[in-house]
């Protein structure tokens, strides 16, 4: 059965999320290795989030790995297709993080689902229509779904953030090695969920947390505010921004830093906390234990074994550990969307003889062109006050250039780099607004 042809069947379900989604659960067969007891898969790692290879029903398609979501949900899928040959489908409604109301999905079942060498033949797939749910424009790459808990549930798996690389490991044969440098942690389960016990300095005072861990997401650490517990930023050391988008809309909160954040014997300090708004969260807040999220920006300093079978995680520390911690000082968020029609020279130059007469014969050179499509990269989010706001610039605008660069030549988070240099760096943009072309210029400004 194709998408074009589903049977309307309406039903509520309720997906609990962070940066990006999460979900309810349903019993199912659940991934096998094909002959092997074990099978590597190497990522992509974009703005701090895993992105792997899937084969569905025989196509191939870009998800992001999220330990935070319960079933695969799908998107950026235009028009009905044929190729997937979707089954037994069905209406639903998703409601996730954001602002937003519930959103219209396709529930399909019994789908095949192929990750390096591991496969299920009855995987249930969530299809969103509505072409706005769309991760792609803010990766600046085709992203068409988010899957997490059925591959942790099956496996033992390994996230190596340093080599880009995870490993689904068979739970009956894998043997842990001996590991003086890694901290084991008790793994709590909490709606097929990944939780584990941190500690933050917040407020001159140390504050126990349980934190969901959020592949899924792109911030280091997110915290619920809590004044019984002291999870409040301090006044003065805090701004309002743009934190990341839902399945039901825009999340925003305050960005601020926090002193420490300690897993047993790991300490990180000075790292950045946002502290999202209490309404976009009031779903993912039905666990009263639940503190915040330890994402992307966090998870990437270690390599992690994940084993839901036997309800603990194993961390050791990689090359990234110390990394700076960084955030966009612009106070504007792009996306890519479409294309625009860019004039480029082509390598190389034509000579023409311009006379007859070999004697008083000139060569010209006539440089030739050629128009070709390119990723327009759009402003979409706005801080108020911001160094961006200042200068003038305004929602809609689209980038040209940054800095005297062409930024057709780039990618999207090549383009976001330019945001977290240095405070005082100076930027220069080239825009287009209604047509008009203008030059715009600020410096980049921290608030901490």
């Amino acid at each position: 059965m194709t998408l074009a042809s589903y049977q309307m069947n309406k039903r509520y379900f309720t997906f609990f999320c962070l940066v990006f989604f999460c979900g309810q659960s349903f019993s199912q067969s659940g991934f096998r290795l094909i002959q092997r007891e074990r099978t590597k898969v190497k990522f992509q790692f974009i703005d701090n989030l895993i992105i792997i290879p899937v084969e569905i029903n025989d196509g191939t398609f870009s998800f992001i790995l999220d330990s935070g979501v319960s079933k695969p949900i799908m998107f950026n899928i235009i028009g009905p297709s044929d190729s997937l040959k979707f089954k037994n489908i069905e209406s639903i409604y998703l409601r996730g993080l954001g602002d937003g109301e519930s959103t219209e999905a396709l529930k399909s079942r019994n789908n095949k689902f192929k990750i390096g060498d591991a496969v299920n033949f009855n995987q249930d797939v969530f299809i969103i229509s509505d072409q706005s749910i769309n991760f792609t424009p803010r990766l600046g790459i085709p992203v068409h779904g988010i899957i997490g808990y059925d591959i942790f549930r099956d496996f033992i798996v390994e996230i190596n953030y340093g080599s880009k690389y995870i490993r689904l490991n068979n739970p009956e044969t894998f043997k842990y090695k001996t590991c003086k440098k890694c901290e084991t942690l008790n793994l709590t389960l909490y709606n097929n969920k990944p939780f584990i016990d941190a500690i933050v300095e917040v407020n001159g005072g140390s504050v126990p947390v349980k934190l969901l861990m959020d592949s899924g997401g792109s911030d280091a650490l997110w915290l619920f505010e809590d004044n019984s517990l002291g999870l409040i930023p301090e006044i003065d050391n805090y701004f309002m921004d743009f934190l990341g988008k839902g399945l039901s809309g825009s999340v925003h909160g305050k960005r601020s830093k926090l002193k420490r954040f300690s897993i047993k014997s790991f300490h990180i300090d000075n790292l950045n906390v946002a502290y999202p708004d209490s309404a976009a969260v009031s779903f993912a807040r039905k666990y009263k234990e639940r503190s915040g999220s330890m994402a992307g920006e966090l998870l990437k300093r270690f390599n992690i074994i994940m084993d839901y079978k036997n309800t603990k995680v194993t961390f050791k520390k990689n090359q990234h550990f110390n990394d700076p911690f960084e955030y966009n000082k612009s106070g504007m968020v792009l996306e890519q969307v479409g294309v625009r029609i860019v004039k480029e020279r082509n390598q190389g130059s034509q000579y023409i003889n311009n006379q007859s007469n070999e004697e008083n014969s000139r060569l010209s050179v006539i440089e030739a062109f050629k128009f070709t499509l390119k990723p327009a990269f759009r402003i979409v989010e706005m801080r108020s006050e911001s160094p961006s706001e200042r200068a003038g610039l305004k929602l809609g605008d689209i980038i040209l250039s940054i800095n005297n660069k062409e930024v057709h030549s780039l990618k999207l988070q090549e383009v976001n780099s330019f945001f977290r240099a240095p405070e005082g760096k100076n930027i220069k943009l080239k825009i287009e607004r209604d047509g008009v072309i203008m030059n715009f210029q600020f410096k980049l400004e921290s608030l901490w």
